[in-house]
């Protein structure tokens, strides 16, 4: 909300003393009362139904980066607010007035909040809860419905959203191969062995010079990333492939998977449980979770002259009962 919007300036503009400005607000919030949706029933730890955006919210919205403020919220000697983060950022001087801010908390906008129920920023994802204000923010660090990052290995991509939008993203614009099945039976090829540092993305060529280091598989009508890559472990070069669930951790525990390599008689294997991709890709292969080649038995299982790697990893998922 832009600063001198009529809230704003009817609560928040005023001159007046400070008992003026919380009787003020306490008639905002009596109004604010009045107003309030009846609730629907209960979900979770928060209450279900619907918040009805009043103006007593809105003096909650820092004037600066419009984020909802919490303690300790600052004002100017002429009553405007702004949020701590957005204090330092403007050198200390109030963006409404120009007066200089010094330390002055708003006690009474603070109090205040302590009243208010408001809806979780996830809402239009699906989270119809409402919350206490200051129990807002812990609620949705775990909210079922917030967004996942983009799963895909080998870049920083920043793009967010659910599951279904992740997989176009995956498809479109990272070129990901699509699969549908349980099983997985794939060949990883790479022709050079000098261009394997310390964690660089392995490239997969799948029958064909198809590269890629991430397959996505559809089974049981949900997603699944399959990784495999190369990185240095201690002094030592390895190759690791694990899988991992589009979706939150308690749905990933319904699942299992087992990964295989071998050859000339010999293999390794692997069984586990996917990990969420709430988990990042990083912090799954720091974990060890999954299926670890030592460099000398890749080149083993890849035969030759041992120059190349061709590695078979087979593997398949299955639902617990």
């Amino acid at each position: 909300m832009a600063p001198g919007g009529s809230a704003l300036k009817e609560v928040l503009e005023s001159t007046s003393t400070g008992m003026d400005y919380e009787v003020k607000i306490a008639k905002a919030e009596a109004n604010n009362n009045n107003n309030k949706p009846t609730k629907s029933g209960i979900a979770g730890s928060g209450k279900y139904g619907m918040h009805s955006n009043n103006g007593v919210y809105e003096l909650l919205e820092c004037p600066v980066c419009t984020n909802l403020m919490y303690p300790p919220i600052h004002q100017c000697p002429n009553g405007h607010t702004l949020c701590s983060n957005c204090k330092a950022r403007v050198q200390n001087t109030c963006p409404t007035c120009r007066y200089e801010l010094g330390n002055i908390r708003c006690l009474a906008l603070e109090k205040v909040a302590e009243s208010l129920e408001v809806p979780c920023r996830y809402q239009s994802l699906g989270c119809h809860d409402i919350f206490p204000y200051y129990s807002k923010l812990k609620h949705e660090q775990h909210c079922r419905f917030r967004p996942y990052a983009c799963p895909y290995a080998g870049s920083e991509c920043s793009v967010t959203g659910d599951i279904p939008t992740l997989v176009v993203h995956l498809k479109d614009d990272h070129k990901v191969d699509m699969h549908d099945g349980c099983t997985f039976n794939h060949r990883y090829v790479k022709d050079t062995w000098s261009h394997f540092h310390i964690n660089p993305p392995i490239h997969v060529a799948l029958h064909s010079n198809l590269h890629s280091v991430l397959q996505v598989f559809n089974c049981f009508g949900r997603q699944f990333c399959l990784h495999f890559e190369a990185f240095q472990l201690g002094m030592a070069p390895v190759y690791m492939a694990f899988l991992r669930f589009m979706g939150d951790e308690n749905e990933a525990k319904k699942f299992s998977y087992s990964l295989e390599v071998g050859a000339h008689g010999r293999k390794l294997t692997w069984q586990g449980i996917p990990r969420s991709i709430r988990d990042s890709h990083r912090k799954v292969r720091d974990s060890q979770d999954g299926l670890i080649i030592p460099r000398n038995l890749a080149l083993y299982f890849s035969g030759g002259d041992r120059q190349e790697l061709k590695l078979r990893v087979t593997g398949r998922i299955w639902k617990e009962e």
